[in-house]
């Protein structure tokens, strides 16, 4: 709990100094927008870009859209490929599968961990109240030991998306399940994350994050990164990102550079009219 409220702490000075950076842009060409689903024709596919935070926003893809999201990061000793699959499957409901193709660590490459789950979204934001959705995801021992977490583990996410003007706020409150390698039972650990985004220039964007786990076990200690990073808009439906985190807790690379991006494929339901009929 006291980690928990040092990170908001820290959250808000990040935040502050946020402001006046990044962006993400209304009127002009949109710089990934948080809210892509407000004032957009109904036809129109927009992207909805989970990366490049820790944290996950509340607001849903168009129901029948299938997106992705693949990014690179790297640091000394530790590189990745990282992949989210997305697809609004009914209205609410997304479902997810994440893998990691290429994970490099200490020297060791192979296959990473992967992952499969769903966001349902409890309700949109109106006036003063924030979109809201719930997260599920269960991690898949895909990975050699020395490479991914070696057994299952289960995560549990409220999260909370808000527009304040051109600001737009994510914040994600988490349990975790960690299933213990060759043993019975599972660790449990807290996660928690506070997302700051806006439009810059043309279609540039901002953001800026505080995000960490808590002590899993004795040997696993508390995570905390601080993240900073742009975007750049191609088209409503193709984002790019980059930038770079630093753990301001040990036991992860001191600093990170990553990269990556967000494409809406297309609506499904509207490759297929009359079998969907």
């Amino acid at each position: 709990m006291r980690m928990a409220v040092r990170m908001a702490l820290a959250g808000l000075g990040l935040l502050a100094t946020g402001v006046n950076v990044r962006g993400q842009t209304p009127g002009t060409p949109p710089a990934a927008s948080p809210n892509p689903q407000k004032d957009q024709d109904a036809n129109e596919i927009t992207a909805v870009p989970n990366r490049p935070t820790f944290a996950s926003t509340a607001e849903m893809v168009q129901f029948g859209v299938f997106e992705i999201e693949y990014g690179l990061e790297a640091a000394k000793g530790h590189q990745n490929i990282n992949g989210l699959l997305k697809w609004g499957a009914v209205k609410n409901l997304e479902l997810w599968f994440l893998h990691n193709p290429i994970e490099r660590d200490a020297g060791t490459a192979g296959l990473g961990d992967s992952g499969a789950g769903f966001k349902y979204k409890l309700f949109p934001q109106m006036k003063a109240r924030p979109t809201a959705a719930i997260l599920y995801l269960a991690t898949l021992p895909t990975a050699r030991p020395e490479l991914g977490a070696g057994a299952m583990a289960h995560l549990v996410q409220f999260l909370v998306s808000k527009d304040l003007g051109k600001h737009h706020f994510d914040v994600n409150l988490g349990m975790q399940f960690v299933g213990r390698p060759q043993l019975t039972g599972f660790d449990r650990r807290y996660f928690t994350a506070l997302s700051y985004s806006r439009p810059l220039k043309g279609r540039w964007g901002y953001t800026g994050e505080i995000a960490g786990f808590s002590r899993q076990n004795a040997v696993t200690p508390a995570t905390m990164t601080l993240l900073n990073g742009a975007t750049y808009n191609l088209s409503p439906r193709l984002v790019l990102d980059g930038g770079a985190y630093i753990a301001a807790y040990e036991q992860l690379p001191r600093f990170t550079v990553f990269a990556g991006v967000t494409y809406s494929i297309a609506n499904l339901y509207h490759l297929h009219p009359t079998h969907r009929k």
